[in-house]
């Protein structure tokens, strides 16, 4: 049975235990039965180390609720850094240890970028040769081969990345095919992929792919789905004003489903017979009064596939 769920947004929640309270309480209301939470949102994480007092502050709130729960990894986690690649470790066993300490079942990923976002400033394009692509990528897959050996009670859902402008290929697994080669490459049962919708239609704009043809060669390895909508069209990464994007219809918008052009039924039918994990959607803040709505053209959509989904009390009219 699918469990349909919303994020707790990190930067709406900001560290508030009372707004984490406050937010679940409304996505029960809304009948969704999960929820991901993002470690960084909550304060959990200090220098590399997990806080345990925090941690179990953070527990006493979730185990108000009855959902199912995945966490998110802090988004400039990258294993790929070869300056503080030991802190970037760090960071990722203390996730691990967060989403175990909460009775998580999924950690989502982003994987390692061969130019961090973060640099975008202050450095252009950068083309490695395929020797340095490959050891960056083998250096990242045998940090996961052990964290996966060491948790294994823990999906690590790597997820697909987006495009920018000027800067792309910044990422390998801006391309599904080469996320899926890295997935199989660690060669782990609980490494898996985390497909982001709205990635996957940016990537397929800017790569010229077939949307459909890039999930379906990946489906057998999706764990974990961030369902939202865009309309597609990359942007530079300076291009950070949603209200300046969305009437050009550019940007990784994170808006409701239906709101955008994705063809998430499509999408959603070249591996939806075989996935009976979350569909989260991860939604940013300003959307937060219409994740009821999001969820319920989420389940519209589903049954028009023959799928079903784990609802509280989420009816669709």
């Amino acid at each position: 049975m699918l469990s349909i769920g919303s994020n707790i947004n990190e930067v709406r929640v900001d560290g508030s235990l009372k707004k984490l309270h406050s937010d679940l309480t409304a996505f029960l209301s809304f009948g969704l039965t999960a929820a991901e939470i993002s470690v960084h949102g909550m304060d959990a994480i200090k220098n590399g180390r997990l806080d345990t007092s925090r941690t179990a502050e953070v527990r006493a709130v979730l185990d108000d609720f009855p959902f199912c729960y995945s966490v998110h990894c802090p988004n400039p986690l990258n294993l790929m850094d070869q300056t503080n690649g030991a802190l970037h470790c760090d960071v990722l066993m203390a996730s691990l240890e967060f989403t175990s300490a909460i009775s998580a079942e999924v950690l989502v990923y982003h994987p390692g970028r061969f130019l961090v976002e973060e640099e975008f400033s202050i450095r252009g394009p950068v083309v490695l040769e395929r020797d340095e692509q490959s050891r960056l990528l083998e250096y990242e897959a045998s940090i996961l081969r052990e964290v996966a050996d060491t948790h294994a009670g823990i999906i690590i859902a790597m997820e697909n990345a987006r495009p920018y402008l000027h800067h792309s290929p910044y990422c390998y697994a801006e391309l599904p095919k080469e996320l899926k080669k890295q997935v199989e490459r660690i060669g782990r049962s609980s490494v898996k992929v985390n497909l982001d919708f709205g990635h996957l239609q940016m990537s397929s704009k800017f790569y010229d792919l077939d949307p459909l043809a890039e999930a379906r060669s990946i489906a057998p390895l999706i764990a974990h789905c961030h369902v939202h909508d865009n309309f597609g069209n990359p942007v530079y990464h300076t291009e950070k004003t949603q209200t300046h994007q969305i009437p050009f219809g550019k940007g990784d918008s994170h808006m409701p489903v239906g709101m955008g052009a994705i063809p998430i039924r499509e999408i959603l039918a070249e591996f939806i017979g075989s996935y009976d994990g979350m569909l989260i959607c991860e939604l940013r803040g300003r959307y937060f009064e219409q994740t009821r709505e999001s969820a319920q053209s989420l389940i519209s959509i589903l049954h028009t596939i023959g799928a079903s989904a784990q609802i509280a009390e989420l009816t669709v009219s």
